[in-house]
């Protein structure tokens, strides 16, 4: 299913269905930029950058290669709290030709085509909380002002290496354009709406989970399963997870894992129906798994969490990697069933 095609049905979803979600009381990071007010704790450092005058929707305005962005965020109903003096936000802008090609993929003529429940959830993806200049980004995840089930804002996946590059297929073609609230970065791609499945590809530490999920011989097809409606909770191991694995058990590669216990493993780090916030499992939780087992979690420290498994235990490292259909948290052992 092409990426875009997945996003629709991802949004329709997320519009008409809220899961029974212990909802997550926001940060100053993540408040929503289209509710107003002062919001000056959430903007970063200048920089030395300058401040603009106009503000982005007016700057925008004023450039050709933004025209499809300016109509988008129009039929969005996104220009008064584009123009919020008060909310500082982190604008990535795409250009025409990104829009056309978005536009083409999806089999629309138009941006008029495009539903308008869609549209804004596109559109949000593409604005960070606070003012981010191109020395502020970093590789790792940022929080977005699109939401997920109506209750946790999604995030987007930054490398800064060898350029900035968004869900490993996006890229930043000019930074740093200031604004009176905010500054704008342009892009030569529309960045899609996170799923599960981009987040584990487009960061390289997740590379072999990749690999395993889709190894030619299961008999389970894991990429299918976590590209559903949601919500899915994913335990994602790093790389030096199963590296640790593979010594452990005296195994040279993944491949000599036999096809019953790496499915049965896989399996074992997903629970769906359910997104579990690292709050939600501070709160010590029995999660139910594809493979049919449970796993317990409590909390450890202030913010940590354990996954307590039948045979072993990991920390989560990375917490709360919010998607449209789910929600990962990097762990640094591969627990076993």
């Amino acid at each position: 299913m092409p990426m875009f095609a997945l996003a629709l049905s991802l949004v329709f979803f997320n519009s008409c269905t809220q899961e029974d979600i212990t909802p997550e009381t926001t940060t100053n990071a993540e408040v929503d930029f289209r509710r107003g007010g002062d919001d000056n704790n959430n903007d970063g450092p200048n920089n030395g950058n300058q401040v603009g005058d106009q503000t982005i929707v007016e700057i925008a305005s004023s450039i050709p290669d933004f025209s499809i962005l300016v109509d988008a965020v129009v039929k969005a109903g996104l220009v008064d709290a584009l123009n919020n003096p008060n909310r500082k936000v982190t604008v990535f802008a795409p250009t025409n030709d990104a829009f056309v090609a978005l536009l083409a993929d999806a089999g629309f003529a138009s941006l008029d085509d495009v539903p308008v429940d869609v549209l804004t959830s596109i559109l949000l993806t593409h604005v960070l909380p606070g003012t981010n200049f191109a020395a502020d980004l970093s590789t790792g995840y940022f929080i977005t002002s699109d939401q997920a089930f109506g209750i946790n804002f999604t995030k987007i996946f930054i490398e800064v290496d060898g350029g900035v590059s968004i869900n490993g297929n996006v890229n930043v073609v000019d930074t740093d354009i200031p604004a009176s609230n905010g500054v704008i970065h342009v892009i030569d791609a529309v960045i899609q709406p996170s799923t599960l499945l981009s987040f584990a590809t487009s960061n390289d530490n997740f590379s072999i989970l990749v690999q395993a999920l889709t190894r030619p011989d299961l008999t389970i097809d894991f990429v299918g399963a976590i590209s559903g409606e949601g919500p899915f909770t994913i335990l994602a191991p790093t790389n030096d997870a199963f590296i640790a694995l593979l010594g452990a058990l005296g195994l040279d590669s993944l491949d000599d894992i036999p096809t019953e216990t790496l499915e049965a493993v896989l399996s074992y780090h997903v629970v769906a129906g359910e997104n579990y916030t690292a709050r939600n499992f501070q709160r010590e939780v029995t999660a139910n798994t594809l493979l049919g087992e449970t796993y317990s979690t409590k909390k450890n420290g202030p913010t940590g969490v354990i996954i307590d498994a039948n045979s072993n235990t990991a920390n989560v490292i990375v917490a709360d990697v919010q998607a449209v259909n789910g929600i990962i948290h990097a762990i640094d052992t591969v627990i076993l069933p």
